[in-house]
């Protein structure tokens, strides 16, 4: 048998893992939400609707990015980082829509993404290359990590993960700060703490290839 073939079922566990998680984060918003007590649910120009459109689309392309990367190499420590971030973004994800749907909101919002922070994005931020939002990796970066191999791609990834991750955080803590659902203070709080954890073990591991922390 080859190693291609070897490989074969593994390579689909991070799909049949984020479809897991996605059932789970349904579950348990459904859980949480039911316990919450009566009140006004957010409208749509609120910071938590804010947060949960645009942490979404954060999330999804850290996904992709993890995707990416589990196909370049085939190093286990940098494949099972993916893989956890695969799941636990999912995961959050898929209750962020969920928080949204609850809330009769749509996903998509004509608002600049972040005002909901304060953030003018024509003076902070200038969205280029598909990258909407600070810490997000351009369509060039993506490309460069599909044609990348091995440590190459290790640190590519880990390098673009970490300058995402740091952005993240910010949003999370902006929704600490600005936002009025409990439900949406402690998903954020976790994601701040889950985040900067998984930084300081990708600038470990960027040290162990002999890479910074930076792009």
């Amino acid at each position: 048998m080859t190693d291609a073939a070897r490989r074969g079922p593994a390579r689909w566990l991070p799909y049949a893992g984020a479809a897991l998680a996605l059932c789970l984060a349904v579950l348990a918003l459904v859980a949480m939400t039911a316990s919450r007590a009566d009140g006004a649910d957010p409208d749509a120009g609120s910071a938590d609707a804010g947060f949960a459109r645009d942490m979404a689309v954060h999330h999804q392309q850290a996904v992709e990015l993890s995707f990416i990367v589990r196909e370049r190499t085939d190093d286990e420590e940098v494949r099972r980082l993916a893989y956890d971030i695969i799941n636990t973004q999912a995961n959050q994800r898929g209750m962020l829509l969920g928080q949204l749907e609850a809330w009769g909101l749509p996903k998509s919002s004509q608002r600049p993404p972040m005002a909901w922070m304060g953030h003018d994005m024509d003076t902070d931020y200038e969205p280029r290359d598909g990258a909407l939002m600070p810490g997000m990796a351009t369509d060039t970066e993506l490309d460069r990590l599909r044609k990348a191999k091995g440590k190459d791609a290790e640190v590519l990834f880990l390098e673009l993960m970490t300058e995402h991750h740091r952005a993240g955080v910010d949003m999370a803590q902006g929704a600490v700060d600005l936002a009025d659902d409990p439900l949406t203070v402690r998903l954020a709080q976790g994601m701040v703490r889950g985040q900067r954890s998984e930084m300081k073990l990708m600038a470990d591991m960027l040290a162990a290839r002999g890479a910074g922390s930076g792009r």
